[in-house]
């Protein structure tokens, strides 16, 4: 499809990341960006300010600010990267940047041990690192290998379950939690999505888990499961609230989400690197992906004063830049303002609310799949010899056990609970990066075939027979 576009309007300019095409052609290109990635931007917002809302911390009005945040947290992040400021921070390539959910079971567990302020100064913390770990990320990279990476991006996927799970039945602690209704609705949601992801192409299967969305959402509107009241009271456009919040340091979160921030950091890489392979058939310079991490890094600081939370580059638009092959910023400068705008309406904010969690948990359950999946990929990428499936089966048995469990940390101080009991990611990551270090690497065993000449004598009698051979 892109490439009869391509051929039939002739447009260079949509392919050369300094290419100013027409608005005509940049706009529905900029609109597909931000189809992808909306949802996946303000999911984790509305699953977050859902758990304080729960405990009675924030009102429903509260809810939308966070949602805005995440919007427009997002705008800002991509405009740091795209802009690229004296070349060191942002990198310069046509990514989009938005909330990201590998920070989601975490950011759940702050919350509900302390509140969202706390979660903010942890987020401002990170942010901090990041942009340390972007300034030296040449020195450390060895440290987190497709092994390490892979682990951790698996144990991210699989700490999401339960909460895509959760969601899907109605979202804990709602009076018709596990209702027939609720999982009617959230596995036509999980069907449509999955019908669109591997039946169709173009426009419909990148679009696919926003039209599920869609489709869930109205058979809730029918059943009588919506709420549009949150609609009507909200103003038409706000402006983003310095430290609504508040903002707390509390170490244990801060040291958790520190090293959630140098995960992701590492992992942007990939992003990155599928970005300029995928659109401009290159790899990625250091410093690219260096003023990639550090303008991740101040975004999700910007998104920790603002109401924000943190942020990452959206593989669902490195893909869209794969296939596509337009890189021209003209078209994510575009993107970024039309998120920007969405974010600073709360018309728009309060509508996205409103969509129940029965349906953001059959849409979202895809996604973690996928989370991991990438994951097991990258893995297999690395080789599954004794060593690597030692690193790999340790790393998420004991990331995943303890968090399954968490009462054998009961008789620990409480910061251990938080740093190493709540979130199956850092331990994992921690045990992945150490036996990676102390198990020696397996020699690579070669098979070489020996020629061996072979002697014999062929006797007078057998010549004739020889010969017939």
């Amino acid at each position: 499809m892109f490439d009869s576009f391509k051929s039939k309007t002739g447009v260079k300019e949509l392919f050369l990341t300094d290419g100013k095409p027409p608005y005509k052609q940049a706009l529905p290109l900029a609109l597909q960006h931000v189809v992808a990635m909306i949802v996946g931007c303000v999911t984790p917002a509305i699953i977050v300010a859902g758990i304080a809302l729960s405990r009675g911390e924030i009102s429903p009005e509260d809810k939308i600010v966070l949602v805005q945040g995440a919007l427009i947290v997002a705008a800002v992040a991509t405009l740091l990267q795209l802009i690229s400021l004296k070349n060191k921070v942002g990198s310069g390539l046509p990514v989009i940047m938005g909330v990201s959910f590998a920070y989601l079971a975490t950011m759940q567990a702050v919350v509900q041990e302390f509140d969202l302020a706390t979660l903010f100064g942890a987020q401002l913390t990170g942010g901090i690192v990041a942009v340390i770990v972007g300034i030296f990320i040449k020195r450390i990279r060895s440290l987190f290998p497709p092994i390490v990476t892979g682990t951790v991006v698996f144990t991210i996927g699989l700490s999401l379950y339960p909460v895509a799970v959760g969601y899907m039945a109605g979202g804990t602690g709602s009076k018709d939690y596990g209702s027939v209704k609720n999982w009617a609705v959230a596995l036509i949601t999980l069907a449509v999505v999955v019908g669109l992801s591997h039946f169709t192409k173009g426009f419909l299967k990148l679009s696919a888990i926003l039209i599920g969305i869609c489709v869930g959402y109205v058979i809730a509107v029918i059943l009588g499961m919506v709420d549009f009241s949150p609609v009507l009271s909200a103003s038409w456009v706000q402006l983003p609230r310095p430290l609504h919040f508040g903002i707390k340091f509390e170490p244990s979160s801060m040291i958790t989400m520190s090293i959630l921030f140098v995960v992701n950091s590492v992992q942007a890489i990939g992003d990155l690197t599928a970005t300029t392979q995928g659109g401009l058939g290159r790899e990625p310079s250091d410093r690219e992906l260096s003023g990639g991490i550090i303008g991740n890094g101040l975004g999700s600081l910007f998104g920790a004063l603002f109401g924000g939370l943190p942020t990452a580059t959206f593989s669902q638009n490195v893909g869209i830049v794969g296939t596509t092959k337009v890189v021209a910023k003209r078209v994510f400068y575009l993107a970024s303002g039309i998120i920007l705008a969405a974010g600073l309406l709360p018309k728009i904010a309060s509508l996205l609310t409103t969509i129940p969690q029965c349906v953001l948990g059959g849409a979202t359950i895809s996604v973690f799949a996928s989370i991991a999946m990438t994951g097991v990929k990258l893995i297999a990428k690395a080789g599954l010899n004794n060593r690597n499936t030692a690193i790999v089966g340790l790393g998420v048995a004991v990331g995943m056990g303890i968090t399954l469990a968490p009462d054998s940390l009961a008789l620990f101080p409480s910061w251990v609970m938080m740093v190493f009991g709540k979130s199956a990611v850092v331990l994992a990551t921690l045990i992945t990066v150490v036996l990676n270090l102390i198990i020696p690497q397996e020699e690579e065993k070669v098979r070489v075939r020996r020629r061996i000449p072979l002697k014999f004598t062929v006797k007078e009698k057998n010549f004739k027979n020889l010969k017939s051979l």
